[in-house]
């Protein structure tokens, strides 16, 4: 055999394991972690987490928004937390199983320092990408890749528009008392959310807005760097 071809064959041994790792090593990760519950110190903007739990990099009806973050950590949190994101996903399998849902960064698993955002120190904060629709209506994966910045590098306008994208307003209202809802069943409460002001209406005339608003704090001032593509959501221990 030429060398040539055994350079190739090498080559493609790493890439196609560099793939696997990619698709599975998230998997993986969960299956070595223990049972021990996760303890949250200090505040999402200066804490560390105990024990942290990662998210799945998918499910029926959601994804995570990079597999490279994933692989290396970037998406864990308090494990009550994490339950209740499932279980808000699988609602949602059932009541909306066409829209599809597209979270973002949470944290590491030890919480602390997570650049290059100021928060996430303590599991209890999670960022999730705005649903959207295409051009014909229907519910379309937010396009997040590393020339976008893992999709937070989109700039959507103040009606939610992106070329031909649109953000889905009643699939985040729907999401957010989902996960109210399994937050309750989990000891938890949403702290409040941070989603761009100026389409605070927008989702606040969606179906189920109304119930959104009286039921979840929206923060009313625009964060350091403008929340449209995402909305951030912070979870507490429930009163």
């Amino acid at each position: 055999m030429s060398r040539a071809r055994k350079r190739l064959l090498v080559f493609g041994g790493l890439l196609l394991a560099w793939l696997a790792l990619l698709r599975w090593g998230n998997d993986v990760a969960i299956a070595f972690e223990d049972d021990a519950p996760s303890r949250s110190h200090g505040t999402p903007g200066n804490g560390r987490l105990e024990n942290g739990k990662r998210l799945p990099s998918r499910g029926d009806n959601f994804r995570a928004y990079s597999s490279l973050g994933t692989l290396i950590g970037r998406n864990a949190m308090h494990h009550a937390v994490r339950d209740s994101v499932v279980d808000a996903y699988a609602a949602l399998a059932s009541s909306r199983p066409d829209t599809r849902y597209v979270y973002a960064e949470t944290g590491w698993p030890s919480g602390g320092r997570f650049r290059p955002h100021r928060t996430h120190r303590n599991g209890m904060a999670v960022d999730f990408h705005v649903p959207v629709t295409g051009a014909d209506g229907r519910s379309r994966w937010l396009p997040a890749y590393s020339w976008n910045q893992w999709g937070y590098g989109l700039e959507f306008d103040t009606d939610g528009r992106l070329g031909g994208l649109r953000i889905d307003f009643d699939a985040i209202a729907a999401h957010l008392l989902a996960l109210d809802e399994a937050a309750r069943g989990h000891g938890l409460r949403i702290e409040v959310v941070i989603f761009d002001p100026p389409l605070h209406a927008a989702l606040f005339a969606a179906e189920g807005g109304d119930r959104l608003r009286q039921r979840v704090r929206f923060s009313p001032r625009a964060a350091w760097v403008r929340h449209d593509e995402h909305y951030h959501v912070v979870f507490a221990p429930a009163r």
